[in-house]
């Protein structure tokens, strides 16, 4: 059966996030899965809806729509209304107690804040806004330094682009990391980026403000399996290791150790997902050596071990 999908706009929500939503769910991508969503477009509040920017939204559906819908999807709004309608919000509280899953976008954050629904929890949002959400709703533990955080079966995101990696984040929790991955391609994005704290969220390969790292990200790539050293890496791309360093640091904001150490997590993460691997050999084929190594950083970087990372997105037992 599939996912039902129901985005909510009120007088204010941004046209971006908006269109986030309905990039990832909104689109007939059912050469992906037979299971594709259901997605509806809901008036949070008697219409016609204006959006920021003054477009118009004609909104085929009421608050009837979150009585069903396995997941809601509150995008920002602008000026973090105070004034949201107490039906939408009973709505919202309705549609968690009976088991629904609720993402925001954004701003929209606040708006599940005025619910309730963020009491106790962690959340996030842009971190512009973030201590404006820590000082009028205190009951939350605001997380200003993430992409996005799940808690309860509510999961809010930073400002703007981070919806797109929280959007791909359910889809890859409800049809597969290949399925989330090729959505990602469709829309020309990283299937993820690093989240930061404990988040499942992997890093995306990272190019260069020019060319000229492409043949070595490519060759490590194919050698991760390797013990690649930075004189390894340096040799390769005929430089120095200092003119090495401050080409990565100058192109990917971080160092080529690091960004082969992040590879190496999403290597091992891919291969958690997709086979039923031992740890040993995937810590191998990752270029970790031993399965210590691994679960040391892996755990570091991703905030779980290993093996509840595949049960979480595979159910898979392999020891």
């Amino acid at each position: 059966m599939a996912n039902r999908v129901a985005a909510v706009v009120v007088n204010g929500t941004t046209q971006f996030e908006f269109a986030v939503a309905y990039e990832v769910f909104g689109i007939d991508r059912s050469e992906y899965s037979d299971d594709w969503y259901e997605f509806a477009v809901v008036a949070g509040e008697p219409g016609p809806i204006r959006l920021q920017g003054g477009l118009l939204v004609e909104a085929p559906r009421g608050l009837g729509q979150l009585r069903t819908a396995d997941t809601i999807i509150v995008p920002a709004v602008v000026d973090e209304r105070e004034d949201v309608p107490e039906p939408l919000l009973a709505a919202l509280r309705a549609a968690h107690a009976r088991g629904a899953r609720i993402a925001s976008i954004c701003t929209g954050a606040f708006i599940l804040a005025e619910a309730g629904l963020l009491d106790g929890r962690r959340a996030t949002t842009h971190w512009v806004d973030a201590p404006d959400l820590a000082r009028r709703y205190p009951a939350i533990d605001v997380q200003p330094d993430v992409l996005y955080v799940e808690d309860d079966n509510i999961f809010t995101s930073a400002g703007a682009a981070a919806g797109i990696d929280l959007c791909l984040h359910l889809v890859r929790l409800d049809l597969g990391s290949d399925v989330a991955n090729s959505v990602a391609r469709r829309m020309v994005v990283p299937p993820h980026r690093d989240g930061g704290q404990a988040q499942f969220v992997d890093a995306p390969m990272p190019r260069g403000e020019t060319d000229t790292l492409g043949p070595l990200l490519d060759w490590a790539l194919a050698n991760l399996d390797q013990p690649l050293t930075l004189d390894d890496l340096a040799r390769r791309a005929a430089v120095s290791t200092r003119t090495l360093v401050r080409r990565f640091q100058s192109a990917t904001g971080t160092t080529p150790l690091q960004w082969l150490l992040g590879q190496r997590v999403r290597r091992a993460q891919h291969l958690l997902e997709s086979t039923d691997e031992p740890v040993e050999r995937i810590a191998g084929l990752a270029g970790f050596g031993t399965a210590a190594n691994l679960r040391q950083h892996f755990t570091r970087l991703v905030g779980v071990p290993p093996m509840a990372y595949r049960r979480t997105f595979r159910g898979g037992t392999a020891a």
